[in-house]
């Protein structure tokens, strides 16, 4: 069956590396676009725009007019599902391409991340849809795409080093580290707005039959955390930048936590704005593409801290290699 596989690749044109960047980029935009579709969903109450999965209803994949759906709601919530086979199509072809390029098997590994992981994030949605939206169920659904997006970049850097040679860092361990613990600290800021969301307006459904079970805690309680997770995460970035610039990191690293430091300081001026305006549904799917950019651009600095390198590195010891970064 590799064989096989292997057979049916190469009878593909052979992909320059141009080709598997623009790919690469490709996928990040459309795992991040269907998290953005994805609160659009909500936002206009869709959630359960098709009751069923895998079909929209029951015998039927496509949606049925019934009085007790309204068509728009169907017409978002299976347009979504469409847009899962876009990012399917995106993932396979970063395999073919970075297959068929011969890559190594480290990107070859992580290009195959993408399709197992999209059809993962459509058993979770369907199991979304399957609970009724309960409030955790959706942020498990947003936390995965937003993984996804992390491992998307990192996908684009490796695709762009050379298959030879071996890592070097460019920056102290110290610093690289931190770059770590700003990541964790990304991870918790997320978490904190899945939760923020599950108490909130938006549930997905405004059903008054069934409504959708919510986060039983204070709102007000929920977005503090939320902002003073944010600060910490930029307070972390600020000081790893002041130590990036000390010990005169090249370019490309500066240029990359310029971004980040921009699409934070963006992000949460945009927080500020939704809680006083009481979070509008119109401005939620920017804060989802705003959450999507502050972890696409920590996933490239935390990739552009090492640079892969065809000549030998004089600074280790005979005999000792440096691991590839995750």
């Amino acid at each position: 069956m590799i064989r096989a596989y292997l057979s049916l690749v190469d009878r593909l044109p052979l992909p320059s590396l141009r080709t598997q960047k623009i790919i690469a980029i490709i996928v990040i935009l459309t795992q991040a676009g269907i998290a953005v579709t994805g609160s659009i969903v909500r936002v206009t109450a869709s959630g359960l725009g098709c009751p069923t999965w895998p079909q929209c209803f029951p015998g039927s994949f496509t949606p049925v007019p019934v009085e007790e759906v309204a068509t728009l709601h169907q017409l978002v919530e299976f347009g979504n599902r469409l847009l899962t086979f876009v990012v399917v199509a995106a993932a396979i072809a970063v395999v073919l391409a970075v297959t068929r390029a011969r890559r190594r098997r480290e990107v070859i590994a992580y290009a195959w991340v993408m399709p197992l992981s999209t059809l993962l994030q459509a058993v979770i949605g369907g199991i979304t849809v399957l609970t009724g939206l309960l409030w955790w169920t959706v942020a498990i659904h947003l936390l995965v795409s937003m993984a996804m997006v992390w491992v998307a970049t990192i996908l684009y850097a490796k695709i762009s080093e050379p298959d030879a040679g071996a890592y070097q860092r460019v920056a102290p361990v110290a610093l690289r580290n931190l770059t770590a613990l700003s990541g964790v600290a990304l991870a918790a800021t997320l978490v904190a707005g899945t939760m923020v969301t599950g108490a909130g307006p938006h549930a997905g459904d405004k059903s008054i039959e069934n409504p959708v079970p919510r986060l039983e805690i204070e709102i007000t309680t929920l977005v503090h955390l939320h902002s003073q997770l944010t600060i910490g995460y930029l307070a972390l970035i600020v000081g790893l930048g002041f130590g990036l610039v000390a010990v005169s990191a090249p370019k490309n690293v500066l240029r990359n936590l310029g971004l980040l430091v921009a699409a934070i300081l963006a992000q949460g001026s945009l927080g500020i704005v939704q809680y006083l305006l009481q979070v509008p549904a119109h401005l939620i799917p920017f804060h989802i593409a705003g959450a999507a950019l502050c972890v696409a651009a920590t996933a490239a600095l935390w990739s552009s801290m090492v640079t892969r390198t065809t000549n030998s590195l004089p600074s280790q010891p005979s005999g000792v290699r440096v691991p590839e970064p995750v």
